[in-house]
């Protein structure tokens, strides 16, 4: 669970306009720092089948807004790619 402070410096850093939380760069942006997260703590506690689970939702929804992302501006995509280290 990421906290306040975290989501508002990720979103400050990724976002299209002041307002913006609901943007595929914002979203993917989220999720790629909750991945982090949650990779780490599954890194510790090896047999949290019910965190595995969440990240595994967590990365298919990332992969839905970059499939979405490169469909609608293939330019945007490429900098979200780049700037967050996504394999793809």
């Amino acid at each position: 669970m990421l906290s306040k402070r975290v989501k508002e410096n990720v979103l400050k850093t990724n976002r299209r306009h002041d307002s913006d939380t609901g943007s595929p760069e914002a979203q993917v942006a989220l999720l790629t720092r909750q991945i982090e997260e949650l990779s780490n703590h599954l890194r510790k506690h090896k047999k949290d089948f019910h965190s595995r689970r969440g990240l595994l939702q967590m990365v298919a929804n990332r992969r839905k807004h970059l499939k979405y992302l490169e469909k609608k501006d293939e330019k945007a995509y490429q900098a979200v790619i780049k700037a967050h280290g996504i394999k793809r």
